[in-house]
């Protein structure tokens, strides 16, 4: 893949998509991870600019009126969303990958049908339930809202381009980065 591909990551909350992501970045050095806007908290250990551009509701309703967003979607009572000109910018520098919800992700494949969508799936709904109990963040509730979530996103992973299985986390950042390598030129 060359400067201005776009890589589009998607997966259930819990499945391990920032540890494959990080993995990767480590690996390839032209990936450039685009920073979503966000109007959630920032959870222990995140920083501004690097997990996420953390701003009000108020910005970001903002920002949806000016089309600023190449997608966006809510999620457990928060907004997330790409910044067209960030995403842009990174694209200039080497390959775009987003990290972003099924929603989301058919929204840039709307706009760049030139994108490849990614779904990484759990081995299964129970060592997801497993993975997202052992953070220790998440309550009861959020757990089971999650958990609905994640079975609609699974079935919505027959429309990705390919999926891959995150049962172990080093074994799927290097499947990925096998399928950004086949599309190279």
């Amino acid at each position: 893949m060359s400067k201005g591909k776009l890589v589009v990551i998607s997966g259930a909350s819990g499945v391990g998509k920032g540890t494959v992501l990080g993995i990767m970045m480590n690996k390839r050095k032209d990936l450039k991870f685009s920073v979503s806007a966000t109007t959630r908290a920032p959870r222990p250990g995140e920083r501004e600019g690097v997990d996420y551009t953390y701003v009000s509701k108020e910005c970001f309703l903002g920002m949806i009126e000016r089309d600023e967003f190449l997608e966006y979607d809510s999620h457990m009572s928060n907004f997330y969303g790409t910044p067209t000109k960030q995403l842009e910018e990174i694209m200039a520098q080497g390959i775009a990958i987003l990290d972003v919800e099924p929603k989301g992700a058919f929204q840039v494949r709307a706009k760049r049908p030139d994108a490849t969508l990614i779904f990484v799936a759990p081995p299964s709904l129970e060592e997801l339930e497993r993975r997202l109990r052992s953070r220790g963040d998440t309550s009861e509730e959020q757990i089971r809202i999650r958990m609905e979530r994640a079975a609609w996103e699974m079935e919505q992973s027959k429309h990705y381009d390919y999926i891959v299985t995150n049962d172990q986390v080093e074994t799927c950042a290097d499947k990925i980065l096998k399928i950004i390598a086949e599309k190279a030129d």
